[in-house]
């Protein structure tokens, strides 16, 4: 069944999502760029608020920044995330020297879950998924760089979307779809099969760098469950 990825900028909206069924609480700061990374300090102290939760959790992640594919600079940033404690470190695929990185993050990979982010809006090349794999990430989604520009379904088709996330499960890849997405993209989407489906503009006020609202995240989540009924 394809789970919720809701993105937070505080403290106070990680509760807000627990609290809402998240499956997935994802530290990112959507003033910062479309992977805008929250500051160490910051991190650790969610690692530890996350930690705290008693009973079933949802999992927790934590985006780099949206870095140059530097192969020094990638692994840094990832670096820091993951020593906070953040369990899945997502990173995006930009433009330059992405074999670098990829070889650079391999010993990363055995302590850290890795999650490459493809952007929808930037001509992706879904032949690097091997190689992803093959640098023991975890997993793989797609996203769209400018959040100005349309949501995912206005840059793929439906047939791209099931290639990408028929190809990643192929290799034993956790798979992702975000982008923009809105409660009318959830049942088309999840009829896709991907692990999750990722939002934050939807679960806001104003936009993805308003303050996240409950309805609005109950809204998602009846969709999604919704769209479990009709499958």
């Amino acid at each position: 069944m394809t789970g919720l990825l809701a993105s937070v900028a505080t403290l106070d909206e990680m509760e807000l999502v627990r609290a809402g069924g998240a499956d997935i609480v994802d530290l990112k700061n959507p003033a910062q760029g479309a992977l805008g990374a929250w500051e160490t300090p910051e991190l650790t102290a969610a690692v530890e608020r996350w930690r705290t939760w008693m009973g079933p959790k949802p999992a927790l992640s934590a985006t780099i920044g949206d870095q140059p594919m530097a192969p020094e600079l990638v692994r840094a940033a990832a670096e820091r995330v993951a020593a906070t404690g953040v369990p899945m470190v997502k990173l995006g695929l930009f433009a330059g020297d992405v074999a670098g990185c990829l070889a650079a993050l391999r010993p990363l990979a055995e302590r850290a879950q890795l999650i490459a982010v493809f952007f929808a809006d930037r001509a992706s090349d879904f032949g690097l998924l091997p190689r992803i794999a093959a640098a023991g990430f975890r997993g793989a989604m797609l996203d769209t760089a400018d959040k100005s520009a349309g949501g995912l379904r206005a840059h793929l088709s439906e047939p791209d979307l099931r290639r990408f996330v028929g190809a990643a499960r192929g290799l034993g890849l956790l798979t992702g779809l975000a982008g923009s997405l809105k409660s009318d993209d959830v049942a088309p989407l999840a009829a896709i099969g991907p692990d999750y489906l990722g939002f934050r503009g939807a679960l806001c006020e104003g936009g993805r760098t308003g303050r996240l609202h409950p309805a609005a995240m109950t809204s998602i989540r009846q969709a999604l469950a919704e769209s479990r009924q009709a499958a």
